[in-house]
């Protein structure tokens, strides 16, 4: 009994750890004061002035247009990548193709942002080519991390799909674009929108990358939540942005599980 009542303790320390802080933001989001160590009043003070804030809104916009590009890239990149070493098992350079694809997995995002700012500088140097610091070179930088991550998801998803479908639709004349196409790729498709999540979260939350390839014209949302919290301290419109964020992410988790719920029960049947 004992032991049971100490899991369950341990239980709810990990959940308060989690998301206690989540319910002080979104608390305190709705305090008419700037002070975050007491309660005056409930107010919508800051999100109307959230949504007079030109450069936070627009840092918004910035993340949002970048996190969605470079997922989306990184999710083709990824698949084919996963695809190629999954189903040609022997090809030159495959290790080496192989441990390029993991490095940024392993690699610290600080020599990561380093590195691409040094070849940005590089191609500009010697080919003379005029780089625009900005929203393509910080997507760029996070279509080259979020590869690694949706190799990782969409390969261990390949290695569990029976590739005898794949060598019966050829043997019944399908062509390989064909397979892939109408059998492989439905069958990974799940895979691959998780890795495009998990892309998307990753450049949407980035602020160390993106400080390296960045110009002061193009900032993203964790960059301006930084240099916010350096200057000023924590201002009450971006708890109300978070709490913003929250929102719309727990919204979509309730909508995803209602669906697999709905998906389970008819297939059920």
């Amino acid at each position: 009994m004992n032991s049971r009542i100490l899991r369950i303790n341990i239980l709810l320390f990990g959940y308060a750890f989690l998301y206690v802080p989540l319910a002080l933001i979104i608390v305190f989001s709705f305090n008419s004061t700037r002070s975050i160590y007491g309660w005056e009043s409930f107010s919508l003070r800051w999100y109307s002035e959230l949504s007079k804030n030109t450069a936070i809104l627009e840092s918004v916009w910035n993340s949002l247009k970048i996190a969605t590009v470079s997922a989306t890239f990184a999710m083709i990149i990824g698949t084919f990548a996963a695809f190629s070493l999954v189903r040609i098992h022997k090809f030159k350079g495959r290790k080496l193709f192989e441990t390029i694809i993991n490095m940024p997995l392993i690699i610290p995002e600080v020599v990561t942002g380093l590195s691409l700012l040094l070849f940005f500088v590089s191609v500009q140097h010697i080919f003379g080519i005029n780089i625009h610091y900005g929203i393509p070179t910080i997507s760029i930088a996070h279509i080259t991390l979020g590869i690694a991550y949706v190799v990782v998801i969409v390969k261990s998803r390949l290695k569990e799909v029976d590739i005898s479908l794949e060598e019966a639709a050829m043997d019944l004349g399908a062509k390989p674009l064909t397979v892939f196409t109408d059998i492989t790729l439905p069958i990974i498709a799940p895979a691959c929108l998780a890795g495009w999540f998990l892309a998307f979260a990753l450049s949407f939350d980035d602020v160390v990358i993106a400080s390296f390839v960045s110009s002061p014209e193009s900032t993203t949302l964790p960059m301006v939540i930084f240099s916010t919290l350096r200057t000023g301290g924590l201002s009450p419109q971006i708890n109300a942005l978070a709490t913003i964020m929250i929102s719309i992410s727990t919204l979509c988790v309730i909508i995803a599980a209602a669906i697999a719920y709905q998906r389970q029960k008819y297939l059920s049947k």
